[in-house]
């Protein structure tokens, strides 16, 4: 047998069926939807505390900036991944990846992934104020939160934070519409 890497791939022109505007909307948003926060993030790199009033003292600068750099890199890379949900190179592999090139790709393939992800991403981001200076988070229950030096600070930190809630449901909805989307039956077949 022989094993081929590199495919043609099959005619696609961008993807098999019409995707709904509401999910083509999404998908292109999210990763302008996460920006704010991946930019709050990068002074924390350089020990800029952007107001917070921390009891802790800030890593070292090899450890702090490249984990903040790679974390703002890494948000933003697979925001951007969330759009292959959308477009046809989520349904047919671009024929430059090796081995999987130029072939299909299963629903289940990334639909499975991109709920999955959006469920871990709802649990990781879910903070719900409950008042006292306290948030009830879905890992670690009842916690404090971060104080700041003035209210300028605050507010400058939930526009800029308060976004990355919404990227979990966001790849949920992008997940089953992309499985939806690439599982219904043809239009010209009979049920």
């Amino acid at each position: 047998m022989k094993l081929e890497i590199f495919h043609t791939p099959p005619p696609v022109s961008d993807t098999e069926r019409p995707v709904p505007r509401w999910a083509m909307r999404l998908a292109y948003a999210l990763p302008l939807l996460l920006l704010p926060s991946c930019l709050w993030r990068l002074p924390f790199a350089l020990h800029f505390e952007m107001g917070q009033v921390q009891d802790v003292d800030m890593p070292p600068y090899w450890v702090s900036i490249p984990y903040v750099l790679g974390l703002s890199v890494l948000s933003e890379a697979i925001a951007v991944l969330t759009i292959g949900l959308v477009r046809g190179w989520g349904e047919v592999a671009p024929a430059w990846i090796p081995v999987i090139g130029g072939r299909r790709i299963r629903p289940m393939a990334a639909a499975a992934p991109a709920v999955l992800g959006g469920l871990i991403l709802t649990l990781l981001f879910t903070n719900v104020p409950i008042g006292d200076g306290r948030s009830l988070t879905t890992l670690y229950g009842i916690v404090d939160t971060v104080g700041y030096t003035n209210d300028a600070w605050q507010a400058l930190a939930t526009v800029c934070i308060t976004p990355i809630s919404a990227w979990g449901p966001i790849t949920i909805a992008l997940g089953i519409a992309y499985y939806r989307r690439r599982t219904a039956p043809s239009p010209g077949r009979n049920p």
